[in-house]
């Protein structure tokens, strides 16, 4: 790694509210994101108006902080011209940058809206160079990293790209990669990729083994709820990678949470920055801890520790700091009495393991004692708390509020902690007027701007009191309330000269500190405001109307196409009837003992390679490594890409002619634009988003350019992840029991980087499932060729496809045995649905 830092990372905060932007901007932000009321990925958040997103930048501008703002939902057709004017509002009002996940809406912001940088939004999952590579070449100015990505793999990709990198170092982590999670979507009807994720990961489950129909629980708690992540002891590694942005997460939390963590991230940047002795202060930690922590903190997965404890799976939510155990409830009085891990105050708000709720210290007692504030290691009585509490239990600290009160002044309205230096001029001449110059040159917006104001002063000869320098620096330095401090005071001073009214010095100073203000603004949005009239045309001008001739209404006229996303070497797949197109997971054609299958296979289907979702360095180098021979020796027809880095990776085939390329719908699919820029990309055939409903999918289907294969049939992905469920209580790596070796979907365990050697056949009966409250149980199927772990629905989708114009439909396969798959092909190739209580029809009839 290089030890000389070249790039200085910018410091992101997050804002959910106005008190928010000020937090951060006060704390030390280089940088604020936020989101308008609609198209932003926080949807629950407060967020802002298009005039209150005016307010924000100028505010942020005027202190010399950029803002970002996130347009970073997946939208539909009908959305799509809102969507363009937030952007055009932002564009005009002097956002910085929007952070998008819909490949259609970047596209077009990257064309029409110049000066204005298009970030990649986490939500785009892109977890490796070949994805930041394309984007780099699509225009984007940057790529915000998938959490997933580790240290090592962070260096790599900024060793091998240009285009600036954005990694999140705090706040709260996702246990899906972002982007890929339909839990929340499929499950509940509230989409995360739209903004209204439901956070089914903070629920509580079990994990079920079943032996040949005989279940026993391995474990159970919140199973998919990480801790938070924390930076700050991997910081000086980090800054030293060359970064440009570090993202603290939190559009959601309160104001005093982004101040803190702010400060807190701000003060240890700086100090990785300066070369001297790193070392963070317990104190500060604890402060991090208090504003939010999920049962501690851990590093994500930015370390790759063998052991890391990402899951908590005692408890969801915030848990503050612990406070102690209680060794009596005086009920009557409403008394519980601890010895205090951590001083707590009067005001402060806590929580007790057993009780609904929090409760706020109205009283603290030590022996006959009030006492409004006591120290760690005294035993006290704290009051009053109602309810059915029992000796034994912990108590937490959930908030401080001398923290909070400490937190709450640096953002007052009326508070300027961040100054810009600048160099003041001030000329007061005989029978001339009193001028005064501004000047400064710190960037982002301060950069070589300068103003002058001749004012209608004009000094008088004096005859007993002349003016002092001493007194013009006196009242012009009165800058408290503005963002400013005069490094530099030039006082050009004749002798014996008289101002008649000091307050009108004062004007002077406000008229020329307004005069620079408006020329920060007016110096950025000059340029956009020339072009914004020309920058929204018609989005019916974007393409020529032509719809794909191959899409039909006609059920009998459509391919149909088997995913097997499973294979089970004792059913003859070569007896399937009435398909088209076999789609095979890339993994099986990394082990030879599905060779014989596969070559059957391609003999009598069109077969095409399935490609991962997720492609970590491991399973790159097996691509890479085998897939010529693989394309070859199989007469592959084509791809399947499942994510934006599979364009790079096979970008020796793409466009040639020989192979068709479909795009999944992990490719997140909602709008016509997208479908267009993948076709210039090289897609011949897409598989829209299975979150659409009905008529969203009916009018993408009828105006898409290219052939449209929809999904009719299949029990679909609701997480893909990069942490092992299957180990013994969440101890995965050191005492793994690999149970993923036993799983009959998973038997690859001893494929490495650079080998196509066959593996030995572990596979049994044993199935492993997640259950929640509900009784319902989703399917775990590892694979660990690259420790990514796949969460399957509880009920299969079906739906009935006569009312769709499309040129395929598409069938996955799971655990189905042959003459299921024949009598779900019958079924499917009519048009028809499967009805029963294990089916479901997805969105289809849901609002989305």
């Amino acid at each position: 790694m290089n030890n000389e830092i070249n790039i200085v990372p910018e410091l992101l905060v997050p804002a959910g509210d106005f008190d928010c932007v000020r937090a951060g901007v006060q704390n030390g932000a280089d940088c604020i994101y936020f989101g308008a009321n609609s198209f932003s990925a926080r949807a629950n958040a407060k967020n802002f108006s298009l005039e209150e997103v005016a307010e924000v930048v100028k505010y942020c501008k005027l202190r010399n902080v950029k803002t970002n703002l996130t347009l970073n939902t997946l939208i539909t057709d009908d959305e799509f011209a809102d969507a363009i004017r937030v952007a055009e509002s932002a564009y005009k009002c002097g956002v910085d940058a929007n952070i998008v996940q819909d490949l259609g809406l970047a596209k077009y912001l990257i064309t029409h809206f110049p000066g204005m940088e298009i970030h990649g939004s986490t939500q785009m999952s892109v977890h490796n160079l070949e994805g930041v590579l394309e984007l780099e070449q699509l225009g984007f100015s940057r790529v915000v990293l998938s959490r997933e990505v580790p240290i090592n793999e962070i260096e790599y990709i900024r060793n091998n790209c240009k285009v600036d990198l954005e990694i999140f170092v705090h706040g709260a982590l996702c246990i899906s990669y972002s982007g890929q999670c339909l839990f929340s979507s499929l499950v509940g009807g509230r989409s995360g990729n739209r903004g209204k994720c439901a956070q089914p990961c903070r629920l509580p489950y079990e994990l079920l083994e079943d032996k040949n129909g005989t279940e026993s629980v391995l474990d159970k708690g919140y199973l998919l709820s990480p801790r938070d992540l924390c930076s700050l002891d991997t910081l000086p590694t980090l800054v030293k990678l060359g970064i440009n942005s570090f993202k603290i997460e939190g559009r959601m939390k309160t104001p005093e949470y982004v101040a803190t963590v702010t400060r807190i991230y701000r003060k240890y940047i700086d100090l990785a920055l300066s070369g001297n002795k790193y070392v963070v202060d317990e104190a500060d930690k604890l402060d991090l801890q208090q504003v939010f922590n999920r049962g501690g903190f851990s590093s994500g997965h930015l370390l790759s520790e063998p052991n890391r404890k990402l899951i908590f799976k005692d408890k969801p939510n915030n848990m503050g700091l612990y406070l102690g155990n209680i060794s009596n409830y005086n009920a009557n009085r409403g008394h519980i009495t601890l010895k205090l891990n951590q001083p707590v105050g009067i005001g402060d708000t806590i929580s007790i393991d057993g009780e609904t709720g929090t409760y706020t210290i109205s009283e603290l007692i030590k022996g006959n004692t009030n006492l409004k504030n006591a120290e760690i290691g005294q035993i006290v009585k704290l009051g009053r708390m109602k309810g059915k509490i029992k000796a034994g239990a912990k108590v937490y600290k959930l908030s401080s509020k001398a923290l909070n009160d400490q937190t709450d002044k640096t953002f007052a309205p009326n508070c300027e902690n961040k100054k810009i230096p600048v160099t003041c001029s001030v000329s007061v001449k005989k029978n001339k007027p009193i001028s005064i110059t501004l000047e400064t040159n710190t960037a982002p917006f301060y950069d070589n701007v300068a103003i002058k104001f001749v004012s209608d002063i004009i000094p008088e000869v004096s005859i007993n009191s002349p003016i002092t320098e001493t007194r013009i620096a006196e009242q012009l330095n009165k800058l408290g309330n503005t963002p400013y401090t005069f490094e530099k005071l030039n006082i050009n001073l004749d002798e014996n000269l008289h101002i008649q009214s000091i307050s009108a010095l004062n004007n002077a100073r406000r008229t020329a500190i307004n005069m620079l203000q408006e020329k920060i603004m007016n110096k950025f949005l000059e340029r956009r405001n020339e072009n914004s009239s020309k920058q929204v045309v018609s989005l019916t001008s974007l393409h020529d109307g032509k719809c794909s001739v191959e899409n039909t209404n006609n059920v009998l006229q459509r391919k149909i196409s088997i995913l097997l996303e499973n294979i089970n070497l004792e059913y003859d797949y070569t007896q399937l009837e009435n398909v088209d197109n076999i789609y095979i997971p890339l993994k099986f054609f990394l082990s030879k003992k599905y060779n014989t299958l596969l070559f059957n296979l391609s003999r009598k289907f069109d077969l095409y390679i399935y490609m991962p979702t997720i492609i970590k360095p491991n399973y790159k180098n097996l691509l890479l490594n085998n897939i010529d021979s693989i394309v070859s020796d199989y007469e592959v027809k084509g791809f399947v890409i499942s994510n934006i880095s599979g364009f790079e990776l096979l970008k020796k085939y793409i466009g040639n002619g020989k192979y068709t390329f479909i795009a999944n719908y992990t490719m997140n699919i909602f709008n016509e634009y997208s479908i267009q820029e993948l076709q210039s990309l090289g897609i011949n055939v897409i598989t829209p988003s299975v979150e659409l409903n009905k008529s969203i999918l009916q009018n993408l289907c009828n105006n898409s350019p290219l052939p449209v294969e929809l999904i009719a049939y299949g029990r679909n992905v609701l997480m893909n992840s990069s942490y092992c469920l299957l180990g013994k209580s969440n101890k995965c790596y050191p005492k793994c029991d690999m149970k993923c070796k036993n799983c009959t979907s998973s038997a690859f365990a001893s494929l490495s980087d650079n080998s196509n050697t066959s593996v030995t056949d572990n596979s049994c009966t044993a199935k492993y499932y997640i259950k929640d409250r509900l009784g319902f149980k989703f399917r775990i199927i590892p694979d660990n060729i690259q420790t990514v772990t796949s969460i399957y629905n509880s009920k299969i989708t079906s739906i009935d496809t006569h009312d769709f114009k499309i040129s395929a439909v598409r069938i996955n396969i799971l655990d189905e045995n042959i003459e299921e798959i024949n009598n779900i092909v019958t079924s499917v190739k009519n048009g028809n649905k499967l009805e029963g209580k294990e089916y479901t029809n997805g969105n289809l009839n849901r609002e989305i």
